[in-house]
């Protein structure tokens, strides 16, 4: 079981374009933005779902209100290494 799952790991990592580092870097400013959603009355990490390739991060979710969502994408953007903040992110008053 831990050879392929070894394996399966060693096949992904080879068709994935980005370097070690850059998939360290990506980890590294995915978590810094779900840290910061916490800790922002705004906005709920629990309702937004982040994803960073390259720098380019991708905002997916649904929240009570365009302030909220304004809010998620103001913070994605501050974060040290974020190129671009593409937002999926959907109103849907409570």
């Amino acid at each position: 079981m831990l050879v392929g799952g070894a394996g399966a790991g060693g096949y992904y990592l080879g068709k994935d374009k980005r370097t070690v580092g850059q998939i360290a870097e990506d980890a590294r400013i995915t978590t810094e933005i779900n840290q910061q959603y916490i800790g922002d009355h705004l906005v709920s990490a629990r309702k937004i779902d982040v994803d960073t390739y390259m720098g380019v991060v991708t905002l997916w979710g649904n929240l009570a209100s365009q302030e909220a969502a304004d809010r998620a994408i103001t913070i994605a953007e501050s974060v040290k290494g974020v190129i671009k903040v593409i937002s999926k992110l959907k109103v849907i008053p409570d």
